[in-house]
């Protein structure tokens, strides 16, 4: 098996489709797959597919393929999806909410613990069957509770101020929705940084690209 910081970025990358799209083949009914069947449908190749899971040990079968059940197990081991990870939202704006209503941290590897907004006006409101607690409030609750993780949906200008004082308390992990690069001042800890206007930016780039074939 490849030591872990031998392991690309793109493969770490691909393991999500991997795992979600042997989840649907499995809800299917199916039960086992070769590589190159897999890649057909995920139009990939199957050289492509093997090479990325050998980088983690492997788990198909000469002659035999893959195990669905087993290899959607093994891929969610990897990304950590099978552990009880604690996290608390910042941020309960319209963003937040609909993170804390819709999403279902407990698939992947997450409970939501608390949620945070220094607005008065929704402290005290509840969400997603948790009351909205005020900012001054955190540090005691990242104390008593340990999360480890943090889900930033604040305007840029304040995150620095945010993630100092999180990464101070012992948080280790971002999702990141603020668009400020914790990265730069904080080498150490996970950061995911999700900018929704780049992927608009890239549907808008292969509509523009589509009309010009026309």
């Amino acid at each position: 098996m490849a030591r872990k910081e031998d392991i690309s970025s793109s493969v770490i990358k691909r393991l999500p489709r991997y795992y979600r799209f042997i989840g649907e083949l499995i809800n299917q009914g199916r039960t086992r797959i070769s590589s190159a069947d897999l890649a057909s449908q995920m139009s990939l190749t199957a050289s492509q597919i093997r090479q990325d899971l050998n980088c983690f040990g492997g788990f198909g079968q000469p002659g035999c393929g893959y195990s669905l059940p087993e290899l959607h197990s093994e891929i969610g081991h990897i990304l950590g999806l099978d552990r009880h990870r604690k996290a608390v939202l910042i941020g309960a704006g319209n963003l937040g909410r609909a993170i804390a209503i819709h999403m279902k941290f407990e698939n992947f590897g997450l409970e939501l613990c608390g949620i945070f907004d220094n607005d008065e006006n929704k402290t005290g409101l509840t969400v997603a069957g948790m009351k909205i607690l005020p900012m001054k409030d955190i540090e005691d609750f990242i104390n008593r509770e340990c999360p480890v993780a943090a889900i930033l949906c604040i305007p840029k200008e304040s995150a620095e101020k945010c993630a100092d004082m999180l990464v101070g308390c012992g948080i280790k992990a971002f999702w990141n929705f603020s668009h400020y690069d914790l990265a730069t001042k904080h080498k150490d800890i996970v950061v995911e940084n999700v900018h929704l206007g780049d992927s608009l930016m890239l549907l808008s780039y292969g509509l523009t690209n589509s009309e010009n074939d026309f």
